[in-house]
């Protein structure tokens, strides 16, 4: 039973600050896709229902309290996998593997999560959402800090999340002769981590990631395989539809249009007869062999942003390819030849709207910081760094690092940050590696000599955590503050003279 306090509305919780049409997309994406799985999975819930009837005696559907957006209270709907007895009732609220209060068909439910497919109709009506914070029984939900309760219960509550797929097994995970105390102090704490993350960074292309790391995690062979932080949070949605969807388009259109521009100018000097049809598919193709060599030579997991001045050495190489293959494909034409020297000139073309869409007023500055580099006697080849944090911290720390001074006894090798979007991009040259979960097995793997912690603004609680998992790692720890510190301390003025 649910105590008197808990059955009215916690006190008044912040909504997150996401634009409406994100709010608009996740709501249209909950209900058409609750409907449709609805509408095309109602004969496997009858035959389920059929079959637990038939199986033990007792309803079909289990419905439990849980907290709900705001702090509401609603009854959860799954299809019942215990006995219909008090027993099952009155035990703990959280399983383990081999409960006698769970029927043969129940386990069977739970193992292929077939007994969670109801909450469809929870996420139909408005109190649950395909992906979110898994709902929490009412009695542990009031455990929860203050702080945490407010930001989770933001959101609506899902049938997945990526605490979910993470603890997928969290029944083999408990022991039963500890199974609250393992579940509060072990699993609960992570995984309230996890939902608070996912409510700071989630979009469209998450709760994609999520719903796809569902499907995949009930697969027995999958569902072994370990999955990083990174992985969950930056799955293959965040990680490639994201990133390669906007440039895709903006790279094809740009391309489009240089070619019909050179191929405008070149008519006026040099015939080029080739037929409106024909010219309309090269201008395609070339196009599109554009994209293609823009994504196997990574360009689109830049961020532009903050590319590495070589990155532009990228865009000329793929440009380059592009001539080499419409020369090739040209020579087994046999309508007609589009002139070498229009492929080459709509290659050149191209290739420098790229740089400009890209480096916008950055262009000159990254020339001339490649150029000094260059002026350098040799790249570095120090000890590995990786840098926590891939924002205005990070992007301090490597600048840093890349100074003559430091450049030969250090190399920047990753980010990590917890950042969905950021998971697989590349700032500054350097590639987003993981999230902070993922720093131990980084350090070990990677051979990371030095650890720097670069986030200036974060949560106490969350700093802690993450210092907390560098000192456990055999990486040497330096944190951000005490570096500005010591910059600081050296350039502070002497005597009171301010140099002129």
């Amino acid at each position: 039973m649910i105590s008197d306090t808990l059955k009215e509305p916690l006190p008044f919780v912040l909504p997150m600050q996401r634009a409406w049409y994100t709010r608009f997309a996740k709501r249209a994406m909950d209900l058409c896709g609750s409907a449709l799985g609805l509408l095309l999975l109602w004969p496997l819930f009858l035959g389920v229902a059929i079959i637990i009837k038939r199986d033990s005696p007792g309803p079909v559907f289990f419905r439990g309290p849980r907290m709900g957006l705001g702090g509401r209270v609603f009854n959860i709907l799954k299809f019942r996998t215990m006995h219909e007895e008090a027993a099952s009732y009155v035990g703990p609220k959280v399983t383990a593997a081999g409960d006698a209060r769970i029927t043969p068909l129940g386990k069977l439910l739970r193992n292929t999560k077939l007994n969670e497919l109801p909450q469809l109709w929870n996420v139909l009506v408005g109190e649950m959402s395909l992906v979110g914070p898994r709902p929490e029984d009412p009695e542990f939900a009031a455990q929860w800090p203050e702080d945490a309760r407010r930001e989770i219960l933001s959101v609506r509550p899902g049938i997945t999340s990526p605490a979910s797929i993470s603890y997928h097994d969290e029944e083999k995970q408990l022991s039963r002769d500890n199974l609250m105390g393992d579940y509060l102090e072990k699993i609960a704490p992570d995984k309230l981590r996890l939902d608070r993350l996912y409510v700071r960074h989630h979009n469209l292309m998450t709760d994609l990631d999520a719903i796809f790391w569902t499907l995949i995690v009930l697969v027995p062979r999958a569902a072994r395989r370990p999955k990083s932080e990174g992985q969950l949070f930056g799955g293959p949605f965040t990680r490639l539809v994201r990133p390669y969807m906007n440039w895709t388009v903006i790279d094809f259109v740009l391309a489009l249009f240089g070619m019909g521009a050179v191929g405008l100018v070149w008519r006026m000097f040099e015939p080029l007869d080739i037929g409106w049809n024909w010219a309309i598919w090269i201008g395609l193709g070339m196009a599109a062999l554009f994209s293609l060599f823009n994504t196997l030579l990574g360009l689109k997991r830049v961020e532009w942003s903050r590319a590495a001045p070589e990155d532009v050495v990228g865009i000329f190489l793929s440009a380059g390819f592009v001539v080499i293959a419409s020369m090739l494909v040209d020579m087994f034409i046999s309508e007609f030849t589009v002139p070498n020297g229009y492929i080459i000139a709509a290659g050149a073309v191209v290739s420098v709207a790229f740089v400009i869409a890209r480096y916008r007023l950055r262009l000159l500055t990254g020339l001339a910081t490649r150029w000094v580099g260059l002026r350098g006697a040799g790249f570095g080849t120090g000890e590995r760094v990786l840098v926590i944090g891939a924002g205005a911290g990070g992007e301090i720390i490597t600048w840093l690092l890349r100074r003559s001074d430091f450049k030969r006894l250090f190399t920047v090798y990753g980010y990590v940050d917890d950042d969905p979007s950021k998971q697989g991009m590349r700032y500054d040259g350097v590639p987003v590696l993981g999230t902070t979960a993922d720093l131990p097995a980084l350090v070990e793997r990677e051979d990371i000599g030095l650890v720097v912690y670069a986030i200036d603004r974060i949560q106490t609680g969350d700093r802690e955590r993450i210092l907390a998992t560098c000192r456990q790692t055999e990486a040497r720890l330096v944190i951000l503050s005490d570096i500005l510190q010591s910059f600081q301390a050296h350039f502070a003025p002497v005597n009171g003279r301010k140099d002129e």
